[in-house]
């Protein structure tokens, strides 16, 4: 006869996170969405360049503002490098921001499962 088995489980809380580790982990996911976004902006920026929307929208604001002393050029204030320059910087507190705000939330949880008991995990052996 076959014996029916009911799976294991095992009820764990977590009461207490390691700041340092969560430092590390978010600055490496961080850094990796900091790197994700600098190379998005320089492929959106250079298919807008190669299918010539930059072109476009310079001729169409020069139509509509510019005057025959004075001509628009977008691309004095969208060049490749300045983009990206922003793209960095942007980057660069993102980078800073996140991995800053998630080692302060590791601690106010460390700080606050004495109230609160903690998270708990429900871990379960299926058969």
């Amino acid at each position: 006869m076959s014996e029916v088995r009911t799976p294991r489980r095992a009820r764990l809380y977590v009461t207490r996170i390691d700041p340092w580790s969560v430092a590390k982990a978010s600055f490496m996911l961080a850094l990796a969405i900091g790197i994700v976004i600098v190379v998005a902006v320089g492929v959106l920026w250079w298919v807008l360049d190669v299918t010539g929307v930059f072109l476009t929208v310079s001729r169409t604001v020069d139509e509509v503002v510019g005057s025959a002393t004075t001509s628009f050029d977008l691309m004095d204030y969208v060049d490749f490098s300045r983009v990206i320059g922003v793209a960095i910087i942007i980057a660069s507190v993102e980078i800073v921001l996140l991995s800053v705000f998630s080692t302060l939330f590791a601690v106010m949880y460390n700080l606050t499962v004495g109230l609160t008991g903690g998270i708990e995990v429900v871990l379960s052996d299926e058969v």
